[in-house]
């Protein structure tokens, strides 16, 4: 045998390894986890946006708070911020209870709202916007872009924009004291692709939690946790950034707490909206 057919021989190993299943990747080869990771929703990727009609994006939250937020500053021209550099108080109150979002603890009488910063829901779309390149700041002046006229009139275009922004750019550790790791940001299409196999079923949140790091056991290895057990601890770390600060947000699923103590068994369940969202295909042989 020579150089060639050796060099051959080994390629097509390599080929096949890469496109073999692994049953920690629910059934997913190398190559395709690969896609998923980095090419969430690209061409070669198993997972796929699809477009809505335009009352079903009515009902996603975090995208009507942002095109919600973004007429407030076109009807305005400007908004003038806060010496800080937050939503002034007015806007706040408005944004909130238009109720596209709510925090629990504003919603339990834990706190009150009286400034940007008590409410992470709107903290997250004043970020979101600015990260998107749909505002920009000019002497403590907020605005519109020019180029956000054509994603602001496109709802398929903003919600993608949206979407991807908070997944890739967005910090998911930012609003939490988990540390800074990567759980639940770090293949988050993999979370997805478990919603969808498995989502149509009322499951315990630590059922996907347990398979998400099945997939990424590395994740567990920097965490030192600061309560609990390492187990209970990412578990409920991906399981806030994962669902309650992004599926939920998205309004792709929903949350069933057994009663409202602080430990209680929350299970998950998709929305009809993920199905009509998110296209996940099987492997392919």
């Amino acid at each position: 045998m020579n150089i060639e057919e050796l060099q051959k021989q080994i390629d097509q190993e390599v080929h096949k390894m890469n496109h073999r299943p692994v049953a920690e990747f629910e059934g997913y080869s190398p190559y395709e986890m690969t896609q998923i990771l980095y090419f969430t929703f690209g061409p070669d990727s198993p997972i796929q946006l699809q477009k809505l009609s335009d009352d079903e994006y009515k009902s996603i939250p975090v995208l009507n708070q942002t095109k919600y937020l973004t007429d407030l500053i076109k009807k305005n021209g400007e908004i003038k911020l806060t010496k800080k550099g937050f939503l002034p108080v007015k806007i706040v109150s408005e944004l909130y209870h238009q109720g596209f979002l709510e925090d629990p603890d504003i919603r339990d009488g834990i706190s009150k709202l009286y400034k940007e910063s008590d409410s992470m829901a709107i903290t997250l779309t004043r970020i979101l916007i600015d990260i998107t390149g749909l505002t920009k700041k000019r002497k403590g002046r907020l605005s519109l872009t020019k180029s956000s006229e054509k994603s602001l009139s496109d709802n398929h275009a903003l919600l993608q924009l949206i979407l991807l922004t908070f997944a890739t750019k967005f910090n998911w550790a930012y609003f939490d004291g988990y540390g800074e790791n990567r759980i639940g940001q770090l293949g988050y299409g993999f979370s997805l692709i478990l919603l969808s196999k498995y989502g149509h079923e009322k499951r315990l949140d630590t059922f996907y939690a347990q398979k998400y790091f099945d997939a990424f056991p590395n994740l567990l290895t920097s965490v030192k946790p600061t309560y609990g057990t390492l187990e209970s601890y990412t578990a409920n770390c991906y399981s806030i950034r994962t669902f309650d600060r992004f599926l939920n947000y998205f309004g792709l699923i929903r949350i069933e707490k057994e009663n409202n103590r602080f430990d209680a068994r929350r299970y998950i369940l998709k929305t009809d909206l993920f199905d009509k969202l998110i296209k996940c295909t099987p492997h392919k042989e």
